[in-house]
């Protein structure tokens, strides 16, 4: 292990989406996470298992209907800091490990629950996805083109910006505060209350009058014509971010574009005519040209890379943006820590596959280890 959360034990009851990303997060950064999933083991010998959400922790597998598996997530506890769940409200209670349960096993704990609609609220007990949660907090309208309906950011700013980023701030914010104190608490972190919270700045804008309740319309929404996507000649994409008037000018200079043509950047009326203008000479080269043509500048403009392009771009190189774990390309451990560095420790593995293992390394003797797996209770 290394990072600056060596030291930190986690329990993290299995899940999906928002709750595993916010753990590996905390487990690059260094906590020794014991992953519990509730389903039957996987072989040991079944090799990485590639949910790369899920690296840098161990697996166990606990029946945690049987009250010998709740007994052991209780005994876990209280060797642990914190514990992340991610199941419905009252999920968590009726299986016996809910913050009651688990905080008299253990006072300092930081018990973080993660969950759509938030702990309480007329929506707690529905379902709903990534799609439904953003669309109440007001994140899901504004993206999108003029006239055309919102365009859902992939799962990217409910599940994981507004829901595991905001986990993993919220048990290293609750960890401090304990170390303080020596009192845990209940973190109670909604997607819908993350979602609105990425917004605080749209907001700002609303109240200093530059932001129109409409889309297309706007700096940021490709309102702009200075902050848009333009087709190349190949077919593919370049991205333009030139906001301030430094930057707009080096973006002109670069297309071969006259400012006296197009009149003044901030006119909103003549935006249109700019749009087409800026995308009738785009058309004009391929995406890498383009490239070429703004690299080392300061236009803000730069070519629209898939996911599958994105490993192999030189600054993402040099940076190891992407790192290969046991052949398989992913994003790197994020932040960068200059003297405690992350790192990915282990690769993913199968559901349950280090429950000997992972139970050994927290104390669980061996004998009780056997005598779990003989009643049923682990795989």
């Amino acid at each position: 292990m290394s990072g600056p959360l060596e030291g930190v034990r986690i329990v993290e009851l299995a899940g999906i989406g928002p709750a595993p990303y916010a753990a590996m997060l905390l487990a690059d950064a260094g906590a020794d996470i014991l992953r519990v999933e509730r389903g039957p083991a996987a072989a040991p010998s079944a090799g990485p298992h590639w949910d790369v959400t899920a690296r840098s922790r161990r697996s166990v597998a606990v029946d945690l209907k049987d009250p010998d598996g709740v007994a052991l997530v209780l005994d876990l506890v209280r060797r642990a800091d914190a514990l992340i769940e991610g199941f419905r409200p009252g999920v968590a209670e009726r299986l016996g490990i809910g913050p009651d349960e688990c905080r008299a096993a253990n006072a300092k704990l930081v018990y973080a629950r993660m969950t759509g609609w938030g702990q309480d609220g007329p929506l707690a007990p529905t379902a709903g996805h990534d799609i439904d949660y953003i669309a109440i907090a007001g994140a899901l309208w504004p993206i999108g083109r003029a006239g055309e309906r919102p365009v859902p950011p992939l799962n990217l700013v409910g599940d994981f910006g507004g829901g595991g980023m905001l986990l993993a701030f919220g048990v290293t914010a609750a960890l401090l505060e304990a170390a303080r104190s020596g009192q845990g608490q209940v973190v109670d972190v909604a997607m819908v209350d993350g979602a609105a919270s990425l917004l605080t700045h749209m907001f700002s804008f609303r109240q200093l009058g530059i932001w129109r309740d409409e889309r297309g319309a706007n700096l940021l929404d490709t309102g702009a014509p200075f902050y848009e996507v333009y087709e190349t000649k190949d077919a593919k994409f370049f991205a333009v971010g030139g906001l301030e008037s430094k930057f707009y000018a080096e973006l002109l200079a670069g297309l071969g574009l006259d400012p006296a043509e197009l009149g003044d950047q901030d006119d909103r009326t003549g935006w249109p005519k700019m749009k087409d203008r800026f995308a009738e000479v785009f058309l004009t080269k391929t995406r890498d040209e383009w490239a070429a043509v703004f690299a080392g500048t300061d236009a803000c403009a730069a070519p629209v890379l898939s996911p599958a392009e994105a490993p192999g771009h030189p600054h993402n190189e040099a940076r190891q943006t992407y790192v290969e774990v046991e052949g398989v390309v992913q994003p790197g451990p994020v932040p960068r820590f200059s003297r405690t560095p992350a790192a990915v420790s282990r690769p993913p593995s199968p559901p349950g596959a280090d429950t000997d293992e992972g139970l050994a390394a927290w104390g669980v003797p061996a004998p009780e280890i056997a005598r779990l797996r003989a009643a049923g209770a682990i795989g």
